[in-house]
């Protein structure tokens, strides 16, 4: 119910108190089904195997990204790594430094090392759907992986 609420667009200014308010939602519905009410917030997102919204937006970006590797030409958007004898895979994206706090909340930052993280067989992925199982592979291999 609440995933559509997840990919609307939210203005930057008002990014934080909105991303507040929509987890307050999912928090308040996880709470009214009658067996779950003493549990924890965490675990009833567990034993419902749902995601909080900041892991969403996070896998989103990742999809994303891969969706624009595979279909429009990056290389105008990212450097990539020429070294070819690289840890993990071979599409890793060179970071750039950041002067100004505004540049490290774009999602062309944000998202880089996240992206650099995922395994080969992740990246070779030949459909999108293959992509997000092995996302969902890595979630529940790795707990923080889509976590700031």
């Amino acid at each position: 119910m609440l995933l559509c609420c997840v990919y609307l667009y939210i203005r930057p200014e008002t990014f934080g108190t909105t991303l507040v308010l929509l987890e307050q939602i999912q928090h308040r519905f996880t709470r009214m089904i009658p067996w779950f009410k003493k549990l924890s917030y965490e675990e009833r997102l567990r034993k419902l195997d749902l995601w909080t919204l900041e892991k969403w937006r996070n896998r989103f970006q990742v999809f994303k990204m891969y969706k624009g590797l595979s279909t429009i030409l990056f290389s105008n958007f990212f450097t990539f790594y020429t070294v070819v004898n690289t840890r993990g895979h071979t599409a890793k994206i060179v970071k750039r430094r950041c002067q100004l706090d505004i540049r490290r909340f774009f999602f062309s930052t944000r998202v880089i090392d996240r992206w650099n993280r995922l395994q080969q067989s992740v990246i070779d992925s030949g459909s999108v759907n293959t992509f997000k199982n092995g996302l969902d592979c890595i979630r529940k291999a790795t707990m923080g992986f889509f976590t700031d």
